[in-house]
């Protein structure tokens, strides 16, 4: 049967119309629904602090290693903080001769390796732990000693936390460079090398902080 040529328009018309309103609400329930990346969990951020470290890392000879921790009258019953640590040689070192218990800061990720490494070679990972931050943010308030090999002036940056965050009587030891005006209790000589001593006071001089 023909039809008039005004239903056949008509039908026509209702078809692409229905074609049309399908396909753009298909568009949008596709760009409304969540990918597969939106709906995954983030995973954790294992990765240091998105800065490059403070200083180029140098190694502290095994002598003064020892000669630090001498003057720092390492024990067993100390709680060592090497803030840069490197590859962990003195936390390493205060644990093997003296059963310390340490812990390294260091914001380098292949330093945070080799220290690990070490520590499982020297038989200490009981003793030892090397953890990857800033070590201006990190908490070191437990600390009994506190070991240093960085810049002079990073050692002034930090003098306020030590000051106020550590207790009274820690000893704080410093590789080759000194604390500004904070003025050192001893000073020794290893090797053509200078280390420091200090001990945190009961009441820090305003100045210093």
């Amino acid at each position: 049967m023909q039809l008039p040529r005004s239903i056949k328009l008509l039908l026509i018309g209702a078809s692409l119309g229905s074609f049309f309103f399908v396909g753009c609400t298909q568009q949008r329930e596709f760009a409304e629904a969540p990918s597969n990346a939106q709906t995954q969990p983030a995973a954790p951020d294992t990765q240091a602090p998105g800065r490059e470290p403070d200083v180029v890392y140098v190694p502290t000879p095994p002598e003064v290693v020892e000669g630090m921790l001498e003057l720092a009258n390492v024990t067993g019953d100390d709680v060592l903080y090497d803030l840069g640590s490197g590859d962990g040689r003195i936390p390493i070192a205060a644990a093997q001769k003296y059963g310390t218990r340490g812990i390294g800061i260091d914001i380098n990720p292949q330093r945070i390796q080799e220290a690990n490494e070490n520590a499982k070679e020297a038989g200490v990972t009981d003793k030892v732990q090397f953890r990857q931050q800033d070590l201006f943010q990190a908490d070191f308030s437990e600390a009994t000693i506190v070991t240093l090999y960085l810049l002079p002036e990073l050692n002034v940056k930090l003098r306020p936390r030590l000051l106020q965050e550590l207790k009274p009587g820690t000893r704080i030891v410093s590789h080759a460079f000194d604390m500004g005006e904070w003025k050192p209790e001893r000073t020794e000589q290893i090797g053509g090398r200078t280390i420091y001593l200090w001990v945190v006071p009961e009441n820090p001089p305003a100045n210093l902080l």
